[in-house]
């Protein structure tokens, strides 16, 4: 069964995500009525040996005519120089404000094409089809757009809602085990940040959807959607409530850019697995939460096969840390912004956390 998801709210256009089986087959029928000149669909190489000639053949037979734009896979292509490429080639193609942009792939390709949307000719339309369930269930919806410095994750973008979000849950299949479980972080956070009901399912019977059961993942994006709709219809830009969608984020995103955002040794759902782990624990630790709360936190994370202890992915130093989190998007005039809890289902947004206190509970963890 297909299942169409609005999202609304805001000063933003309304679009649909629509999520079903067997989706990219129609593809067409869904994107013609977006498509009123060229269309581009942007992805990467690993994506378009998969997907790519199913997917042109899927837009012409919805009468959209095509051409691929591929970019090399992982997060070192969320960069200035990649995005500066695919610009380029937007040109060269001749492509105008009333083309369309197709994002196909997963967290990655849907950041850097949705960014040069946003910029290209001051801003044109674009879909996205994501391929991994973290971008299905996460970065595809919302608008947010953007590419990595060496100084930190997603710290150069712009909000730009798509047009479209057709997620297919058929191509999910193809996945690495290890990219369906990164994808299972952001599933697991949605319930931890509202929705207890939802997180005592993934822990139970839904758990099946880490391990590829498409039924308990079609359920699970489905909820993850509507959880997301609700949030960025409220606060499309992050003034306020849409900040919990961060949780595990900013403990997770300084770890990243101290591994360099090297996927080889942890991935963007690990280090959100791992985040949420902490923020937890972090939580307990400052009397906030109860413990047995994170605890169980910890262990249903820990079921799923993702990581929930510092030390078993790298050595760190408390300081690097806590500079890099100082750092974050969600920091104002350098005070530490982090994402919180009360209890599962209950996060709220904590500012002018204590450095002193953090950098303690980090050694605690054991960084140096």
């Amino acid at each position: 069964m297909t299942v169409t998801i609005p999202v609304s709210g805001g000063e933003f256009r309304p679009y649909d995500v629509v999520v079903g089986r067997g989706l990219l087959a129609g593809l067409g029928a869904h994107v013609a009525p977006l498509a009123r000149g060229r269309t581009v669909v942007v992805t990467d190489e690993t994506v378009a040996a998969h997907h790519g000639p199913a997917v042109l053949a899927a837009l012409k037979a919805g009468g959209v005519k095509a051409r691929l734009l591929t970019v090399p896979p992982g997060e070192a292509s969320k960069s200035f120089a990649e995005l500066e490429r695919v610009i380029d080639r937007l040109l060269a193609f001749k492509l105008d404000r009333s083309d369309l942009i197709v994002a196909l792939g997963g967290g990655v390709v849907g950041d850097l094409a949705g960014l040069a949307a946003a910029l290209f000719m001051r801003g044109i339309d674009f879909v996205q089809v994501p391929t991994t369930l973290l971008a299905q269930v996460d970065s595809s919806v919302g608008g947010k757009t953007a590419i990595d410095t060496p100084r930190g994750k997603n710290l150069v973008g712009a909000f730009h809602q798509p047009r479209l979000v057709v997620a297919d849950i058929d191509v999910l299949a193809t996945l690495p085990e290890r990219q369906l479980k990164s994808g299972w972080a952001e599933v697991l956070k949605h319930g931890l940040i509202c929705d207890r009901a939802f997180f005592d399912w993934l822990a139970g019977e839904g758990a099946k959807g880490a391990d590829g059961d498409p039924e308990a993942l079609q359920r699970a994006v489905v909820r993850s959607v509507e959880i997301k709709s609700a949030i960025v219809g409220e606060d499309e830009k992050e003034a306020g409530r849409r900040a919990l969608l961060n949780l595990g984020h900013t403990f997770g995103h300084a770890i990243e850019a101290e591994l360099d955002f090297d996927e080889d040794k942890l991935t963007h759902g690990e280090a959100v697995a791992l985040g949420c782990a902490m923020a937890y624990r972090y939580s307990a630790a400052q009397g906030l939460c109860p413990a047995e709360e994170a605890e169980r936190v910890e262990a249903v994370i820990a079921a799923c096969g993702l990581p929930t202890r510092l030390k078993t992915v790298g050595s760190f130093k408390a300081s690097a840390l806590v500079a890099r989190m100082a750092g974050d998007k969600k920091a104002e005039g350098g005070r530490l912004t982090l994402i919180l809890a009360r209890s599962i289902g209950d996060a709220f947004t904590a500012r002018d956390v204590d450095a002193r206190a953090l950098t303690a509970f980090l050694e605690a963890e054991g960084a140096r």
